[in-house]
């Protein structure tokens, strides 16, 4: 039984299949004459293929070889090889209508050399001179380009250049070049370094060289798709032939030799990047043992593009495989006749990670529409408005449930800021930034809020969200907590917050409770301020509570004892003590021992002389001494003397020399 095996990429690269899927869709939606010709025309052969040209030829798609050839008004399409840019200007001036399917990685070789001699730096394309890709790249450049092609040509090259002429030279690939042509012709004509490399070989053609070769190696022979004038085919026949000596090069079926394949029961097959899968199918099925007479015919291959032909819309999740990466881009296939390209600034990735880490071929990804034509032919993509769309759905689940979410504070705008959820934007009122006045929002400007989502419209992209409201919630969390774990007659710790004329708000762990001036001291207070500094810590004592009405009130001089309870513990009869005199009245004046024990100075026990007004002898805040005569618990009456104080001698301690001399004198 013979195995056939065929080699990974083999047929249609990205670039081919593009511009045959657009030559297919054109003229499908073009209006033929009574010919059978639709208007649309390719200069020169729109892949290296036969057999694709006379499959076009007969969709009405005419062949003309210089545009001049073209009638006026004709639709050109650009081949996937690229053209250079005066191909572009004649067009304009012949008033042709192009359709432009140069593959990117083309494209993007003409925008670095035409950049490059912009700013006056040489040019050097390694790659065949005579390959319609070369020429026009090298039409960029002004046709001022050195093309090297061999090892022999950069020798030849690197020995009429100095040194010095290696500064300012940009190097790129022909797409199809073989790697290591490109890297020996790079390191004979840069051995230092000094030149800005651009390895623009297609990943494809690279991977489609590499598996022919493995395939190669593990079969007795190798059959090798394409059309004899395709340069990728040649190269593709010349890595097998390399590997596997019985290698064959057919163009289509009507070239294999069944006889001579029937000796071989491994057999590889290869194919370029102009060879259709219809044409492989074919030759694959002929040196099969389960062959039928089902040919494959670009019918079959017209029926698949038919299917491909809806473009998604703008806006659409779509999902395919992914066709190729790159450091700066994805390429997927989906499905349809359009590939799709996510830019690299398309896709969230975290610092130090790569596109080639995280994605590779084979892969299905999903992403968000953005164009259905980025310019290329392509349909732009985008993971992170696709994450976005996620991202919308979490905000808006958040909305539905009352649930809260996490935000970035990127800048400062009128009335608020803008915060960031993820890949979403939403914007913060001032008013809802905190629970406390804002006057200057910049402040919140690269924090991270916990917010409540108070408003959102994915359909308009905007969405309100609230950082007050959770500390609200927040807070009544704390006060239920509070409330839950308190009770009458508990002494908590608080903070003195604020004064008013009636007394004082204390914090108790995120409850306010009243401080009534008559619950500070024992004593009377005209104002807090009095006894009691703002942001004092304090111990108070909860006289009262009401849930209902969040009103709790306490007491401050119930976590001291009354002085009438411990009078006899600090206070007797003979004993002389300091106060402050805080009331006079005209039979005498009240003097304040502490707060809440006042003492009582008869007129008559002012001075030893007879008093007339005592606001001639005291003055109220005045200190004084004065001692105890009576002490009445029951009455709660103190009765005090300042002139017992006056007529005690106060005693002085003597010198020690003056003792001295009066011990001596006795002696």
């Amino acid at each position: 039984m013979t195995e056939v095996i065929t080699s990974p990429k083999a047929g249609f690269c990205f670039g081919v299949k593009k511009a045959i899927d657009l030559a297919v869709s054109a003229a499908k939606g073009a209006e033929k004459d009574e010919n059978g010709n639709c208007g649309i025309y390719t200069c020169g052969m729109l892949i290296h293929n036969k057999r694709v040209e006379k499959d076009l030829a007969d969709l009405g798609i005419g062949r003309v070889d210089d545009l001049a050839e073209a009638p006026a008004g004709a639709r050109i399409i650009v081949r996937s090889h690229g053209e250079p840019k005066r191909f572009y200007d004649k067009a304009e001036k012949l008033g042709l209508e192009l359709m432009d399917a140069t593959c990117p990685f083309v494209k993007r070789i003409h925008d670095l050399v035409r950049n490059a001699t912009d700013e006056g730096k040489r040019v050097i394309i390694i790659g065949d001179p005579s390959h319609p890709e070369v020429i026009g790249i090298s039409g960029w450049c002004d046709d001022q380009a050195v093309i090297l092609s061999s090892a022999e040509e950069a020798g030849a090259y690197a020995e009429n250049v100095s040194p010095d002429g290696t500064e300012d030279t940009v190097v790129v690939s022909q797409t199809t070049m073989r790697q290591d042509v490109f890297d020996e012709i790079v390191r004979i004509i840069d051995p230092d370094g000094r030149m800005e490399i651009h390895n623009t070989i297609c990943s494809a053609t690279e991977d489609r060289q590499k598996g022919c070769a493995k395939t190669a190696k593990d079969v007795e022979a190798m059959v090798v798709i394409g059309d004899k004038a395709s340069s990728n085919t040649k190269k593709l026949y010349e890595i097998a032939s390399k590997y596997c000596k019985n290698t064959f090069f057919v163009e289509n079926m009507s070239d294999l030799s069944l006889k001579e394949l029937k000796k071989y029961n491994r057999i590889g097959v290869a194919a370029g990047a102009s060879t259709p899968d219809y044409a492989i199918k074919e030759v694959t099925s002929s040196m099969s043992e389960k062959f039928t007479d089902e040919g494959l015919t670009m019918a079959d291959f017209m029926g698949e593009i038919e299917k491909s032909l809806r473009l998604p819309k703008g806006g659409e999740l779509v999902t395919g495989k992914v066709h190729q990466v790159t450091d700066k881009e994805i390429i997927v296939n989906l499905g349809c006749k359009k590939d799709g390209i996510i830019p690299l600034d398309e896709i969230s990735l975290e610092e130090g990670q790569t596109l080639t880490q995280l994605f590779k071929e084979g892969d299905e990804i999903q992403a968000k529409v953005l164009k259905t034509d980025d310019g290329d032919g392509t349909i732009l993509l985008s993971r992170k408005k696709l994450e976005a769309s996620e991202h919308w759905e979490e905000i808006n689940r958040a909305y539905e449930n009352k649930e809260l979410i996490d935000v970035e504070v990127t800048r400062q705008v009128n009335g608020g800021v803008i915060a960031l959820y993820k890949e979403v934007s939403g914007f913060i009122p001032l008013s809802q930034l905190s629970d406390r006045f804002v006057e200057d929002s910049s402040e919140f400007v690269g924090q991270t809020l916990t917010v409540k989502v108070s408003r959102v419209d994915p359909r308009r992209g905007k969405a309100v969200f609230s950082h007050k409201a959770y500390l609200n919630e927040e807070r009544q969390k704390a006060l239920e907590k509070v409330w839950a774990n308190i009770n009458v007659g508990d002494i908590v710790e608080g903070t003195v917050m604020r004064f008013t004329d009636y007394g004082a708000f204390v914090d108790i762990g995120g409850i306010d409770g009243l401080l009534h001036i008559s619950e500070i001291s024992w004593g009377k207070l005209k104002h807090p301020k009095e006894v009691l500094e703002i942001g004092q810590k304090i111990s108070v004592k909860i006289l009262s509570m009401n849930e209902e009405k969040g009103k709790i009130s306490l007491g401050l001089k119930q976590t001291i004892p009354e002085p009438w309870t411990v009078i006899d513990e600090n206070y007797e009869v003979g004993q002389i003590v300091e106060g402050k005199v805080v009331q006079i009245k005209e039979y005498g004046c009240f003097v304040e021992l502490e707060p809440g024990l006042d003492g009582l100075v008869h007129i008559s026990e002012i001075k030893n002389e007879r008093v007339a007004d005592i606001n001639e002898e005291l003055s109220v805040g005045e200190k004084v001494n004065a001692k105890i005569l009576e002490i009445d618990k029951e009455r709660k009456r103190i009765s005090l003397s300042i002139k017992e104080t006056l007529n005690m001698e106060p005693e002085v301690e003597e010198a020690p020399e003056a003792a001295e001399e009066e011990a001596a004198e006795e002696e």
